[in-house]
């Protein structure tokens, strides 16, 4: 298991271990009144054509960046966590956190305390930047989670309230060990939200959830802008499971 990225490392340090691999900045994001900095990373299109020349790249879903990407479901989870959870005073876990979005955009709905976590170590760095940056290091903790290991993780020592993942469900061999994760983790009572496109929707995965938890689905519409600025329409899937 990934050991958590230092609370104690300051800004300066954890940006020190990124320039190593990456050039990067701050972007400003400006959601719904709020502003956030989000590090970007400058040179992708070389770090890319370096990884395809090594040739190290067999499995392109494991293997690339796509913890880099800002991906924009976690903008339409954190669109139902306002509107139709209970926030206030309650714990959240984001898994496959990428950048943090999901983690930084749910620090204004009154969550006691967040976690945000990921199995890749530059997405618990660029993470914990972003944290950092935001000034939410007293409200979210950055930590490396597999849900594939068994066993409970020590580290997450109370059941969470909420869990939350946008677009992980693409790998069908990480279902059955997510449930069973997710029996281990969340707390009596909690729920367990995935938003996923429609086109990478996983019906069989809302089946075999529905004989451990209580499963509800709905769909909400979200929107991104491509590298041309284009703005494109997309239907969302959230599955909720209810412990």
């Amino acid at each position: 298991m990934s050991e958590p990225i230092s609370q104690n490392g300051t800004l300066e340090e954890v940006l020190a271990g990124i320039d190593r691999r990456f050039h990067v900045s701050f972007t400003p994001m400006n959601y719904d009144g709020t502003m956030f900095e989000i590090l970007d990373v400058e040179n992708m299109t070389e770090y890319l054509d370096a990884l395809a020349a090594s040739g190290r790249v067999k499995n392109p879903l494991k293997e690339l960046p796509i913890w880099a990407k800002v991906w924009p479901g976690s903008f339409v989870l954190e669109t139902y966590l306002r509107r139709k959870a209970e926030c206030a005073g309650r714990t959240l876990l984001e898994l496959g956190c990428g950048v943090g979005v999901l983690s930084l955009l749910a620090s204004r709905l009154g969550f006691a305390h967040i976690t945000a976590s990921d199995i890749e170590e530059n997405a618990l760095l660029f993470t914990r930047a972003n944290v950092l940056k935001n000034g939410l290091e007293g409200l979210i903790d950055v930590l490396g989670v597999d849900v594939t290991r068994p066993g409970r993780d020590p580290r997450l020592e109370k059941p969470v309230d909420v869990i939350a993942a946008s677009e992980i469900l693409y790998l069908d061999e990480l279902h059955g060990p997510l449930l069973n994760f997710l029996g281990r983790h969340l707390a009596d009572g909690g729920q367990a939200v995935f938003c996923t496109d429609m086109a990478r929707r996983k019906p069989h995965f809302a089946k075999k959830a529905a004989k451990k938890f209580r499963v509800q689905e709905l769909y909400l519409p979200g929107s991104f802008t491509d590298s041309e600025g284009e703005r494109h329409q997309r239907l969302y899937s959230l599955l909720m499971l209810q412990k």
